[in-house]
């Protein structure tokens, strides 16, 4: 498939990954002399093969510089690959000098090259399209902190799903840290954030814990703050609330509610604590919220009609869907109806991204949320 603005696009579903890489660079076709960055995500059917990938790939198209990872599920355009054998691939054309592809960044002593510092003082902005490797306990810290390394930085991205190993690609295959590329002011894009949630209550304090333990919220039991939130009837029965009910972290100076999903991990009712999965502090806002395929719905076709006015009428060359793993059919039904709604929103314009384990918007790792990223 041949975008006429010079984003190319192959896909294929395929438990052989030869002829998926051949059924991709058959769809993606003549590649233009101004190709220079690919994108590339892969079922975990084939991770072992993602090396052999990349090498054919690259020998296939003349293209040299690529980035992408592994994902349980992944997508492209209108099509989603839940948990089947499956490629996608997309090329774009960018102008000189625009990017760098950034390789492992994976510990607190990690910074980004010497040699960069020219290119990074030549722009007041870039944005980093990042795959992390979720068995790395920093990824939360690193993030901040390549944040803060980048002048004006914003950062898009996904932690890498898989059964097995988590290897991406930043011109060559790595683990566990993060990697991917850094734009300029040279590209023009834009981002946009989805939650999977819908609040259920008013913004409370954390008044006492400890690490993720939430012992009081307002000078009440925890437990019973939880339950006056989420109802009767689901406070009859807190097992009905698992996988329904979770805790939001408003993110602080957020102009847009935003806010952090984490999961309620344990319940202590003889102690009326409650367990959340993420470190916590005395002071800290929280605010129960539920998820369901309505609320999932909804804000998602809030983000589309706002980053549709922002666009103002323009069409994107390419894009990047970074779908978490608990949403996709389970929130949004089968036939790819998530991916589907970008496209009846925006139009037709390739597309690739997986569904990942957890999602990297700005300075945060989210949870159950969608990141899109539009090059225009």
């Amino acid at each position: 498939m041949r975008d006429d603005d010079n984003f190319l696009l192959g896909h294929a579903q395929t438990a052989d990954w030869e002829q998926g890489v051949a059924a991709c660079a058959s769809q993606l076709g003549e590649i233009p002399p101004a190709a220079n960055l690919g994108f590339v995500y892969v079922s975990d059917h084939h991770a072992d093969h993602l090396q052999r990938i990349l090498e054919r790939l690259r020998r296939t198209t003349g293209v040299t510089h690529w980035t992408g990872t592994v994902g349980l599920s992944i997508c492209a355009t209108r099509q989603e690959y839940h948990q089947q054998p499956a490629l996608a691939v997309m090329i774009g054309s960018f102008p000189d000098d625009s990017f760098k592809v950034l390789s492992f960044y994976g510990r607190a002593a990690d910074h980004l090259p010497a040699t960069w510092d020219p290119w990074l003082g030549d722009s007041a902005s870039h944005v980093a399209v990042l795959h992390g490797d979720p068995s790395n306990g920093m990824l939360p810290e690193l993030i901040k902190q390549l944040y803060a390394e980048l002048p004006g930085g914003y950062l898009v991205g996904g932690l890498s799903s898989s059964r097995g190993s988590h290897p991406q690609i930043a011109d060559e295959l790595l683990e566990n840290g993060l990697s991917g590329v850094v734009f300029n002011n040279r590209v023009t894009v834009a981002t946009a954030l989805s939650q999977g949630c819908s609040p259920i209550a008013d913004k409370r304090s954390i008044t006492d814990c400890n690490n993720n333990i939430v012992n009081s919220i307002d000078k009440r039991p925890a437990l019973d703050v939880f339950k006056e939130d989420i109802g009767e009837i689901l406070a009859r029965d807190l097992n009905r609330a698992a996988g329904y009910i979770f805790a939001g972290l408003p993110v602080e100076g957020s102009d847009t509610g935003d806010y952090l999903v984490r999961n309620l991990i344990g319940v202590d009712t003889v102690g009326k604590r409650i367990a959340i999965g993420d470190l916590l502090h005395p002071g800290q806002k929280i605010q129960f919220c539920r998820r369901d395929g309505q609320t999932a719905w909804e804000d998602m076709q809030r983000m589309l009609r706002e980053l549709k006015t922002r666009l103002g009428g323009a069409r994107p060359r390419g894009g990047l869907y970074y779908s978490c793993l608990g949403r996709g059919e389970d929130l949004f039904g089968a036939d790819s109806a998530e991916v589907k709604m970008i496209h009846a929103a925006l139009g037709d314009f390739p597309l690739v991204g997986f569904f990942a384990n957890g999602e990297i918007f700005n300075q945060r790792l989210y949870g159950y949320t969608g990141v899109l990223t539009l090059f225009m």
